[in-house]
């Protein structure tokens, strides 16, 4: 792969890189002839962000090798790495003139060489490693709510909480208006808790098409990131949400740029119990609990399928995400899964629903490739 970005671009990809940098530690590119992809991962599989970068965006742009069937190569490097060439945004819009990227795959190095003014030319060589395919499972077009605004308009609603604040509800209210609320997890402490509630009117919005009543629960600190660069970039942000418990997708659309976040969202057993009305967006028919149980056997078995039925070309998974209802058990032996479950650096006792990602099977047939991660880890194994 071999790419060279010009003029304002650079500091674009840097507020990529800023945007991405908030989310995981890895960063994942993967050429292809639609351009090159940026994503990353946290570490608890309930964030993920993927900014694609079209052709014409660059001055230049070679995917791979022009040899015919070859095959594309796709690495992830550590995102403190990266991010340290892109760290300082003014520094690049007043003395980088160009960007060249380029993967070197028989030294295992991406290079990564900016072109300044006076002929100053700054060269990192960063080690990476050869993966596979990583992307998200959901579906917009599945999605029962869907908002547009300008990305002023909420980013100016979201400075009010404190940047501390780990979750926010977003909620349909009456008459159109939404709100934002800053996410209180026991009720009893409501009286001893600031509660923060912002009121935003419909005519604020491009696009209001919600579920009234609707609302979910989500991470603050991967919002926010998505909002710097979308301000930045005067671009609209579309919000796609369903029920709670089911992941939450932010959009940004461009001529030479698509940016999606999923997030996971706080699951409400209620909610789970009784699904608020879909405006006629039907839903397929969950899986059974044996596949819940299992993680693994069932995105092997969707992609398997997947393979079977199409006309041979490798799957992408797009199943809908569920949130798996746990069997009846001992009070006290729920309490310890979720104590052994739980994902650090969130609060204990809540019950994100973390999202299932799969890598794109290998184009010899429907078998796990050998470098794939193991997603969840087996519970049989633990004493």
């Amino acid at each position: 792969m071999k790419c060279i970005i010009a003029g304002g671009n650079v500091k674009v990809l840097g507020r990529a890189v800023h945007s991405l940098s908030r989310i995981g530690d890895e960063l994942y590119l993967e050429p292809t002839d639609g351009g090159l992809s940026l994503r990353t991962v946290n570490s608890s599989r309930s964030a993920f962000a993927s900014f694609l970068f079209a052709p014409l965006f660059f001055q230049l742009y070679e995917a791979g090798s022009p040899q015919p069937h070859s095959e594309l190569l796709r690495c992830k490097v550590l995102m403190k790495s990266f991010l340290g060439i892109f760290r300082s945004l003014p520094l690049l819009e007043k003395t980088v003139e160009k960007c060249l990227i380029l993967l070197r795959p028989r030294a295992s190095r991406l290079v990564v060489q900016l072109h300044c003014k006076y002929g100053v030319t700054k060269t990192h060589n960063l080690a990476f490693q050869e993966c596979e395919r990583l992307q998200a499972v959901f579906d917009t077009q599945r999605c029962a709510s869907q908002l547009c605004a300008p990305a002023r308009v909420l980013a100016e609603a979201v400075v009010h909480f404190p940047p501390t604040l780990a979750e926010v509800t977003l909620g349909a209210g009456p008459g159109g208006k939404l709100s934002l609320r800053n996410y209180v997890e026991d009720e009893m402490e409501l009286k001893k808790t600031m509660v923060t509630e912002l009121w935003l009117a419909e005519d604020e919005f491009q696009t209001v098409a919600v579920v009234p009543g609707s609302h979910i629960t989500f991470c603050l600190k991967e919002f926010r990131g998505l909002l710097t660069f979308a301000e930045a970039s005067n671009l609209p942000l579309t919000i796609h949400y369903d029920v709670p418990g089911r992941p939450v997708v932010f959009t940004l659309d461009d001529a030479v740029l698509e940016v999606h976040l999923v997030l996971a969202t706080l699951s409400d057993t209620e909610s789970n119990l009784q699904p608020p009305p879909t405006n006629g967006v039907s839903h397929p028919p969950a899986p059974s609990d044996d596949f819940a149980d299992d993680l693994e056997s069932y995105m092997i078995a969707m992609e398997t399928s997947a393979y079977e039925e199409g006309s041979g070309a490798p799957p992408s998974p797009t199943f809908p995400l569920r949130t798996p209802h746990p069997a009846e058990s001992d009070p006290e032996e729920e309490e310890e899964e979720e104590e052994e479950g739980a994902v650090p650096g969130t609060p204990p006792h809540k019950k994100f629903c973390s999202l299932f990602f799969g890598s794109v099977l290998m184009p010899r047939g429907p078998s796990l490739a050998p470098t794939q991660e193991v997603l969840a880890e087996d519970s049989d194994n633990e004493y």
